[in-house]
């Protein structure tokens, strides 16, 4: 009885792992997508015309805020660096 019990421990923790993996994997192509985003708005801000330049700095600090906090939820905390 016990080893069935390991098993589906094992079992439980391999489902897990994966779990884990897949979710990474929707993080990393959503943070993608804020980056692609983020140059294109980037790109357009470039040529713009000044009636348009307020909205689309606006857009570029909401996806700046959506890439920081996924690249957070990704990697952790940054760690300090002492000078």
């Amino acid at each position: 009885m016990a080893q069935v019990i390991d098993f589906a421990e094992i079992r439980g923790a391999r489902e897990a792992q994966r779990a884990a993996a897949d979710e990474r994997r929707s993080l990393e192509d959503a943070i993608e997508a804020i980056r692609l985003n983020l140059a294109a708005v980037v790109e357009h801000l470039r040529d713009a015309p000044a009636d348009e330049r307020a909205e689309l700095l606006g857009r570029m600090e909401k996806l700046a805020a959506m890439f920081r906090y996924g690249l957070l939820l990704l990697d952790g905390p940054p760690h300090r660096v002492e000078r």
